[in-house]
């Protein structure tokens, strides 16, 4: 499969992942089951080139001011309004030769006004497909149309569709890739959803201000400016200081309570829907049976409200928050839908060994723990905020161990549990004695899992 060109991003004839076809070409219209963006994607189109050049100015700085300020006031306004109809030209241009369509197969983007591009994306590749709507795009009337695709990194975008063409749009794409005819697909709509979670705003800012890290943030923010200052008597190099930090703030407080405003779970025949967002509106897809690992968090004032947060990883996929914070109960119901036949509850974790562990890690080996249940391999970690990794056996890729000399030294070795998301589990300080027979019966579940596992399908 070739990854997708982003019809909303590169430029005519720019990016994407498609394959060019053919090369420059007359204009032409939209052939046969092709379609067009929606009219007003050239305006969000000629942003490209007008933010490229704003900051081509900014770079220049008093050049650029003096260079202007020797032309007349007649000629300047000449020059912006030249530049205006250029750009109008581009954006208008590039949402013209942009077209898509939909194959019983595959997902065609063309784009490109002298050297013609086609990307084609498998439909049958698709792990989500997502309907995003910022700020400026709702009170518009428009959407974008996310894609993650199997073995791309970047997702493919539609950008700008209407909203009701854009629901529409992902229902047939989903259904298409479920092997529904194209005729029964484009007439299924939208899958019916049972709402299962809804994280409420007072317990959302409860979250927030009980968490510790925004709050060593805040006080980083606020107490390193001073000392540069102090150290350095330059007020730049104190607002360099400041400035990472005050984003690091707003990520993790005001910019997270906008993303996670209204945070709801619903299931439905494609998968778990996560709607959220409060000037950015996002509706984004937990594909079934593609998730390779969850991940429990729960921070240290979270615990007295037995509040947690859920994560996962995706293969290829960027949605990373399934609950952003909810009781354990609720959670584990949550997670019993992701992972069908998992019993978070039956988990029994057994702590790595004092006499050895101590010594290798001080203090914080009261945090590992390891649990091994027929479907999940779970790892703990943490004191503080602890952190439990829970893997399903059908999606480890390889176990392996490893022993550095001073854990040889104190008979303790490391179990990694590799995942199809990139990513890897790993259960501390395991007696030494018992690894190799964790690590021989964790590839055998593995073997076994995997050979017993049903096929991910949408719409199953």
């Amino acid at each position: 499969m070739t990854g997708g060109a982003v019809p909303g991003g590169p430029a005519p004839g720019e990016g994407g992942g498609g394959d060019p076809v053919g090369g420059p070409g007359p204009a032409e219209a939209p052939g046969a089951g092709e379609r067009r963006l929606h009219v007003l994607t050239p305006l969000r189109r000629a942003w490209v080139p007008i933010a490229a050049t704003v900051g081509l100015a900014l770079q220049q700085g008093e050049r650029a001011q003096e260079w202007v300020r020797s032309y007349p006031v007649g000629l300047r306004l000449l020059g912006l309004a030249a530049l205006l109809l250029v750009f109008g030209a581009y954006g208008l241009l590039s949402w013209w030769f942009t077209h898509y369509s939909v194959t019983d197969t595959e997902l065609r983007i063309r784009t490109g006004l002298l050297f013609r591009r086609t990307a084609h994306i498998r439909l049958d590749r698709l792990q989500a497909v997502d309907v995003t709507r910022p700020m400026l795009a709702r009170v518009a009337g428009v959407a974008k149309l996310r894609l993650d695709v199997i073995g791309t990194e970047e997702k493919d975008e539609l950008a700008f569709l209407g909203e009701r063409e854009a629901v529409a749009l992902r229902a047939e794409l989903l259904a298409r890739a479920a092997g529904f005819a194209p005729a029964e697909a484009a007439a299924l709509g939208e899958a019916p959803q049972r709402e299962l979670l809804r994280v409420s705003v007072p317990d959302l800012v409860v979250s927030l201000l009980l968490s510790l890290g925004v709050w060593a943030a805040l006080a980083g923010g606020l107490a390193a400016p001073v000392v540069v200052w102090w150290l350095s008597d330059s007020l730049w190099a104190a607002l360099a200081v400041v400035l990472p930090l005050l984003g690091a703030v707003w990520t993790g407080s005001l910019g997270r309570f906008l993303a996670e405003y209204d945070w709801t779970v619903a299931e439905s025949p494609d998968g778990l829907r996560l709607d959220h967002g409060l000037l950015d509106r996002a509706h984004e897809t937990v594909p079934p049976g593609r998730v390779q690992t969850v991940r429990i968090v729960e921070p240290l004032l979270w615990r007295r409200r037995g509040w947690v947060r859920v994560e996962l990883a995706v293969a290829g996929s960027k949605n990373g928050v399934l609950v952003p914070v909810a009781t354990r109960a609720a959670a584990h119901a949550v997670i019993a839908r992701v992972l069908p036949g998992a019993d978070l509850a039956a988990l029994a974790f057994s702590p790595s060994p004092r006499a050895g562990s101590r010594w290798v890690v001080p203090v914080w080996w009261r945090g590992y723990g390891l649990a091994v249940s027929a479907e999940l391999f779970a790892a703990r970690r943490g004191l503080l905020c602890r952190r439990t990794e829970i893997v399903p056996h059908a999606k480890v890729q390889s176990v392996r161990l490893s022993q550095g000399p001073w854990e040889r030294a104190r008979g303790v070795a490391d179990l990694h549990v590799d995942t199809g998301a990139n990513g890897t589990v790993t259960a501390r300080l395991r007696p030494a004695a018992e690894a190799p027979a964790l690590l021989d019966a964790q590839a055998v579940r593995s073997r076994t899992s995997r050979a017993a596992a049903r096929p991910d399908r949408w719409m199953t």
